[in-house]
């Protein structure tokens, strides 16, 4: 059984987590095949926009700790490497949306990965869990850098201290999520989403991305020059042209990512 199922609807390019018996926790198979996913739908242009969810009653518990703890192992440093480093910065900088299904628990590396992608739904049965300090360890995963941008420093030190349950409704109304849906009308809504994101003019949407992406670290007065910058390469896009036709000719307008 593969520990990846890829496939796609329309010009969406769909990534489950399967391993569900393990509740999708990450083993280094899984992670190397996540991240040969991610890579190629990077590399086909027909693809416009990537969700990611999970099979079974999980998204993702983290990472397979049997592995972790193996004498024989790769051991937690070189997990974190080429594990997870590797996918953190693939999501950040893959030139399309990114949509994240969470479709049950997403605990510990399941959750930061959750935080790293560009619009986020759970199901209303969702917990979210920072479980590193459960067992001794620190969050990885962009865990750190992600989740006190999105609900500040005390309350994330607090979760990642106290390894407390978030529920789906309280992820939302702390910002660490864009939308919470019916279990049943998850995986629904987020097609939704990701084929509307997919329709739309690729090329802004991952300038918009990357200047988020800057935004991180960048003075007022760096943002300011970049978005100067972004918008005349936007401007520069076959899609804005399109864009402004469709406007002044009232239709809608038909985009190609370009």
């Amino acid at each position: 059984m593969n520990s990846i199922i890829a496939q796609r609807e329309g010009n969406v390019g769909i990534i489950r987590f399967n391993r569900p018996e393990k509740f999708n926790s990450f083993n280094r198979e899984m992670a190397l095949l996540f991240q040969d996913k991610l890579n190629d739908y990077s590399k086909d242009k027909t693809i416009r926009c990537v969700l990611i969810t999970g099979e079974g009653k999980a998204f993702c518990a983290g990472q397979d700790l049997a592995e972790a703890i193996d004498p024989n192992g790769y051991g937690i440093q070189k997990i974190v490497r080429e594990h997870y480093n590797p996918v953190i910065k693939l999501l950040r900088s893959l030139e399309k949306p990114v949509v994240c299904a969470v479709n049950g628990v997403a605990a510990g590396a399941g959750a930061n990965i959750a935080f790293a992608c560009d619009i986020t739904l759970a199901a209303s049965s969702v917990n979210f869990i920072q479980a590193f300090s459960k067992i001794g360890l620190v969050p990885d995963s962009g865990g750190t850098f992600f989740l006190p941008r999105m609900i500040g420093f005390q309350k994330a030190m607090a979760l990642m201290m106290l390894g407390d349950k978030v529920s789906a409704t309280e992820a939302l109304q702390l910002g660490m999520i864009y939308k919470v849906c019916a279990d049943n009308q998850l995986q629904h809504d987020a097609l939704t989403i990701a084929t509307t994101l997919a329709s739309m003019p690729t090329r802004g949407l991952w300038l918009t991305k990357k200047l988020l992406n800057e935004s991180m670290n960048n003075t007022l007065d760096q943002q300011l020059k970049l978005e100067e910058l972004m918008q005349a390469e936007a401007g520069e896009t076959s899609d804005y042209k399109e864009g402004v036709d469709a406007f002044l000719e009232k239709r809608k307008p038909i985009f190609k990512g370009e």
